[in-house]
Formats: C-alpha cells, sequence, structure tokens
C-alpha cells in the first residue's frame, strides 16, 4: 500500500527544508522531503575529514532581505561570523582587489592604462547593442576592450565553459558591479576599499561549515518528515504517486522539485514532446572542487582570488580557515579550489591535480615544502546553469506546463538560474505561500543589482 502526503517535496537541499518549514508554519498539512543523500543540504552541505570541514566549494552567505536576514540570523543563532570581503584577482603577476573593473591599481601601468582609457570610450561614446546582447558583447560595451580582454572575458570563458557570444545577460544584472567612471579612476590612482557588489559583507557559520545552516533548518522539521538515504526513482504524474528507494510507492497530491530541472524532466513523465524537447536544451557545467588541508597556518590573508588567465587551471581559490577558524585544526589552512568543464566531459583529475598544485605553488599561495596531509575532490555534476540563448524559451515552455499540471519547481537547480543560499531558502517560503494559496508577502528579486545587509 502506498505511503501517502499531501505534499511531496523531492530534494533535501536548502529549497526543499524550506518549502517544508514553511508549509509548517503556513500550518498547511503534512508533507515529506524525499532526498538521496545520507545528511541534508544537497550542495550546500560539508565533508568532515581528518579535523577539516570542507563545503562542496565556497557556500557563503549573503544578506539582502529582511526576512532572510532574520531567518537565517534565528537558525544560526550564536553560530554565525559577520565578515567584510577580502577578495582578490591574480593577473598579470599581481594582486588587485575585487571586482577588477573597479581597481586596476597594482597593475603593470601598460594593462591599467589600456582598461581605463577603453572604459572612458564607453562612457563618452556609448555603443549600440541589440536588444538581446551576448554576454561578450555586453562587456566589450560596458565595460571596454581592456577590462573585458584582461578579466571579464577569460574569467567568464573559464567558469561557464560556452562561447561568450552564446551567453546571454539575463544571469549578471544583480551579480556584476558596474562603477562609475569616477570610481574607475579612483581605482587605477589609489587602493581603494569601495565595499563594491552583492557579496561585500557575508556571513559564515563558526562551526560546522554550511551545513551548519541545512542542520538547524532540518531540525526544526516534523520527525520523519524529512527521509535521507531515499532517492526517487521515477515520477507518475498521471497516476500522482513517485517510487522512492527504500520506501516504496508515495502518493500525493502537490509535487514540489527542487532537484535539478533536466533530472526531474528525466525521470518524471509522462511528458508532452514539447517539454522533453525544451529539456533537450537546457545546459549546465560542472564543478571540480579540490579541497586542501595544508600543514601551515594562514597561507593567505584572503577569503577568496578569482584568477581569469589560461596558464591556470583553476577559476577561483577560497580559503574556508579564514571564514572560521574551526574549518581547521589549528597551525593549519584550508581552501578550496575550483575547476569547471561542461556537463558531460570527462575529466582527468589524476592529471589535473599535480597542475593544479604546481599552479598554487606558481603564483605563490603553496611552497614546494608545504605538507598537506588531506586532499579531497568533491565533484558536482550539475553546478551552474547555462545562461545561453536556449534556455529563455525552453524555460517558457517547460513552466507554462507546470503551471498547468499545478508542479512547483523551485531553487538553484529546480529553478534553473544562477542564484544563492539566502534566495534559495525564500524561494521554499514563496513556494509554501503559493500552495497555502497566499500571496508572497514579499516579491522575486527582479533584475536590480543587489546591495548587502550589514
Amino acid at each position: 500500500m502506498a505511503l501517502k502526503t499531501k505534499t511531496l517535496i523531492l530534494g533535501g537541499g536548502l529549497a526543499g527544508l524550506s518549502a517544508a518549514y514553511h508549509l509548517n508554519a503556513l500550518s498547511d498539512g503534512d508533507s515529506l522531503v524525499v532526498e538521496k543523500n545520507a545528511a541534508p543540504g544537497g550542495t550546500a552541505g560539508s565533508t568532515t575529514q581528518d579535523g577539516f570541514t570542507f563545503d562542496q566549494t565556497g557556500h557563503l552567505i549573503h544578506l539582502h532581505d529582511p526576512y532572510g536576514q532574520r531567518l537565517i540570523e534565528s537558525l544560526l543563532a550564536g553560530n554565525l561570523r559577520v565578515l567584510n570581503r577580502s577578495s582578490w584577482i591574480y593577473s598579470h603577476g599581481a594582486y588587485t582587489r575585487y571586482p577588477f573593473q573597479a581597481n586596476t591599481y597594482g597593475l603593470p601601468e601598460r594593462v591599467a592604462d589600456g582598461c581605463v582609457a577603453e572604459f572612458l570610450k564607453t562612457v563618452h561614446r556609448p555603443p549600440r547593442l541589440a536588444k538581446r546582447p551576448s554576454f561578450k558583447n555586453w562587456s566589450l560595451a560596458t565595460f571596454g576592450k581592456g577590462i573585458s580582454r584582461s578579466f571579464m572575458l577569460p574569467y567568464n570563458e573559464k567558469l561557464w565553459r560556452t562561447p561568450l557570444s552564446r551567453l546571454t545577460t539575463e544571469w549578471q544584472g544583480r551579480f556584476v558591479p558596474k562603477p562609475r567612471a569616477s570610481e574607475v579612476l579612483r581605482g587605477a590612482l589609489l587602493e581603494q576599499t569601495t565595499a563594491f557588489g552583492y557579496n561585500a559583507v557575508f556571513r559564515y557559520p563558526k562551526r560546522g561549515g554550511s551545513q551548519a545552516l541545512a542542520d538547524a533548518l532540518a531540525a526544526r522539521l516534523v520527525p520523519g518528515q524529512l527521509r535521507l538515504s531515499s532517492p526517487v526513482l521515477t515520477v507518475d504524474l498521471r497516476e500522482r504517486v513517485a517510487t522512492v528507494r527504500g520506501i516504496g510507492e508515495v502518493a500525493y497530491e502537490r509535487l514540489v522539485n527542487t532537484l535539478p530541472l533536466k533530472d526531474f524532466i528525466a525521470l518524471a513523465g509522462p511528458w508532452p514532446r514539447g517539454v522533453r524537447e525544451a529539456a533537450a536544451k537546457l545546459r549546465c557545467n560542472s564543478v571540480y572542487c579540490l579541497n586542501l588541508g595544508v600543514a601551515r597556518p594562514r597561507v593567505s590573508d584572503k577569503h577568496w582570488i578569482y584568477f581569469p588567465e589560461k596558464r591556470f587551471p583553476f577559476y577561483r581559490v577560497g580559503f574556508y580557515s579564514n571564514f572560521s577558524t574551526s574549518a581547521a585544526p589549528k597551525g593549519t589552512s584550508s581552501l578550496y579550489i575550483e575547476f569547471s568543464a561542461r556537463a558531460g566531459d570527462k575529466v582527468n583529475l589524476a592529471r589535473l591535480e599535480p597542475a593544479v598544485l604546481r599552479s598554487l605553488v606558481s603564483c605563490g599561495l603553496l611552497k614546494d615544502s608545504d605538507k598537506i596531509p588531506v586532499k579531497l575532490w568533491k565533484p558536482i555534476p550539475c553546478a551552474y546553469v547555462v545562461y545561453d540563448f536556449n534556455r529563455g524559451p525552453a524555460m517558457q515552455r517547460i513552466f507554462a506546463h507546470f503551471k498547468k499540471s499545478g508542479i512547483e519547481s523551485i531553487g538553484r537547480y529546480g529553478a534553473w538560474k544562477y542564484s544563492f543560499m539566502e534566495e534559495t531558502l525564500l524561494d521554499g517560503k514563496r513556494c509554501a505561500e503559493r500552495l497555502s494559496g497566499r500571496a508572497a508577502a514579499d516579491p522575486e528579486h527582479g533584475s536590480e543589482e543587489l546591495r548587502p545587509l550589514k
């Protein structure tokens, strides 16, 4: 006999946990969250090894919404640090402050001069852009050739693994700071510390890594509401029955998906032909994160560093032990190194690892004499949703069918978007409000640049 629940939630990451938590707060009947892993959190989870706590790459808490702030500070009461960002770019043999476009001081003079001169051309003679420009054309028109060629284009090519002429600008409006001409000039003449961008202030758990947030939210659910080690195998949308390993059949009235959208469409059905055709056009990339425990304290004083140049195989390096002293044993450091690939591409980690370590030595982050007691690769098969020109039309087609069928698909991967942890929690809240027939108390974020809360 099938288990019955009013609302079945696929995935016990932050979106799914938040949806269940807020349904409980709204007294909207029973719900069941099924999660394939042995712990909640999804890609916001953490792993502990030999005294080191590693996230699945850096998962920092960026707050911009008053309710999101109250919720996260309540969940992590007494276990939350507030930090002022120290992020940098390493290029041309020099460290410059983030964001690159406002901080060329310290670069070789010819590079900095070229960046500023080309930027000022865009201010005085703004190029005309198409209604839906590519990211490449937008960057050249917004920042000029110097900044684009030194950072914007090579960095984003490394991250997205997609030709930037095929990438839209739909993802970057809230995340890429656009400084004024005066700020670009000031940042070329001196080292300025203006807090640009959505992540100028961030928070991080004192203990437990990013896993602490997922654990705290899971602890507020009803006992038995979250079932771990229970991957969903199939979903019969017509009969409203899911098959879940370890549970069997689960009959539901309402369905909330937080799994990667392509995965959900592959395991559920039946679908109209158009939905499957649209899903086939969705793209994402994979991230391979090498976590290191180094037997030396404070290998860097920075929080994270961007690496746009091709000579470095990774695009970013971050330092857990600078987020929290509990992330690494006393006298050691912990860091993560991020490398991206197109989803489905084979990556030889055994060959990549020595190249990564050599590169870390070449830029001075590691020493040849460093002992590294812990090396842990964490692959994320679906990490970043690719905003190419196929994504928008495909999403419209898929979500038009979802709306007719009463399917909720939320979160970074369920909604197939570029977002952060606070927004994912708010996605769960808004979903619960929709299911309960209540208008969302706060609107979805638009395309305006995000401003961090102190």
